[in-house]
């Protein structure tokens, strides 16, 4: 196996006036026309991007008109793009999908896990309930999934066509793909296959691929027309429905309820986060090389954030809003501040 130079050390943990801990990794910034912005660390080495390509993943739903046909509303479009933490309305939203469909929970292959968020779980436990698959963070996407099946093969034999929808060759996942291909201009076939958390295929691309794709969905430029449509009706549904794209409290939620259409971000496991900044044009993709995502990937997103809209008309609510996330304070169980994560001085000079 090929080895794997670290990258700069782009977040730390300071106690006690000292550097405690860090984070390494790398991440680009790049325009629809794949000129490169800015960038640390290695962006040409292939890495899984995992959820953080929902939106890409997604496309195929509204640029074939499925969308359209089942009437999806931004919430549910929303969700289709979502790392959802299992609260009951992303529950009911997802299998408000799949009755648009003609089906139930039964065909989604995503899997089954209790809510992320603690409230829904102590919830379900009150009544007795178990989690169902309408509950896993990825019910969404794959609900997704089954609606963008029903318009393509119709309701009768739905169930059948939908078997084994996560493998590779499935008519489903080979829209997928192609759409993941066209936005990253990354040709799939080159690179590694893995399985993700909800069992579709997972592709490596790099980072720079990556934020290319982010960049084209901020301006639709570089995207055949149908996909550069589904790109800003994704974007602007996450925009007006923002707690469907993750949940009560959620780094993404957050942004995009404050920035509303000005800034499209979804994280995805093992430290990758990836935005689309429309008024800018540009795209972003980080990598934490530790897989961190609470921690580190937020404060890397935040940072790039005030450096790039420092450069256009930024607000000082703006400025207030992502101070906050790029410089947080760590607290312990009494709530004393003991420390603090912030942007390390390669992030902050890049």
């Amino acid at each position: 196996m090929k080895t794997i130079a670290a990258g700069p050390i782009l977040v730390q943990a300071t106690r006690g006036g000292i550097v405690e801990s860090f984070h390494r990794g790398a991440f680009a910034v790049v325009d629809a026309q794949g000129a490169l912005v800015q960038a640390l660390g290695d962006i040409e080495r292939p890495i899984f991007p995992r959820s953080a390509v929902k939106l890409l993943q997604a496309l195929p739903l509204v640029a074939s008109g499925a969308a359209d046909a089942l009437a999806l509303g931004d919430e549910e479009l929303a969700l289709a793009c979502a790392s959802h933490s299992g609260e009951e309305a992303h529950a009911r939203t997802a299998a408000g999908m799949l009755a648009k469909a003609g089906v139930d929970a039964g065909v989604l292959e995503c899997g089954t896990h209790w809510p992320y968020n603690e409230e829904a779980q102590r919830e379900l436990a009150r009544r007795g309930l178990s989690p169902s698959a309408l509950h896993n963070n990825c019910s969404g996407k794959h609900s997704g999934f089954v609606c963008l099946g029903c318009h393509l093969h119709g309701r009768e034999g739905l169930r059948g066509f939908l078997a084994g929808y996560v493998q590779p060759e499935h008519a489903l996942m080979r829209e997928v793909s192609a759409a993941l291909q066209a936005a990253t201009g990354w040709d799939l076939r080159q690179s590694a296959r893995g399985i993700d958390g909800c069992s579709i295929p997972a592709h490596a691309v790099p980072l720079r691929h990556l934020a290319l794709a982010f960049a084209r969905v901020a301006s639709g430029q570089g995207l055949p027309p149908e996909l550069a449509r589904a790109a800003r009706r994704l974007r602007e549904a996450a925009a007006r429905a923002p707690f469907f794209t993750s949940g009560t409290g959620k780094f993404d939620a957050r942004v995009m309820t404050h920035f509303g259409t000005r800034v499209y971000c979804k994280v995805g496991a093992e430290g990758v986060h990836c935005a689309a900044l429309p008024e800018l044009g540009l795209g972003i993709a980080v990598k934490m090389d530790d897989g961190n995502n609470a921690r580190a990937c937020e404060v890397v997103l935040a940072a790039l954030l005030q450096r790039l809209f420092a450069r256009s008309a930024c607000s000082e609510a703006d400025a207030v809003f992502l101070a906050a996330l790029a410089d947080q304070p760590l607290r312990n169980r009494r709530g004393i501040e003991v420390g603090r994560l912030q942007a390390a001085a390669a992030l902050r000079a890049a």
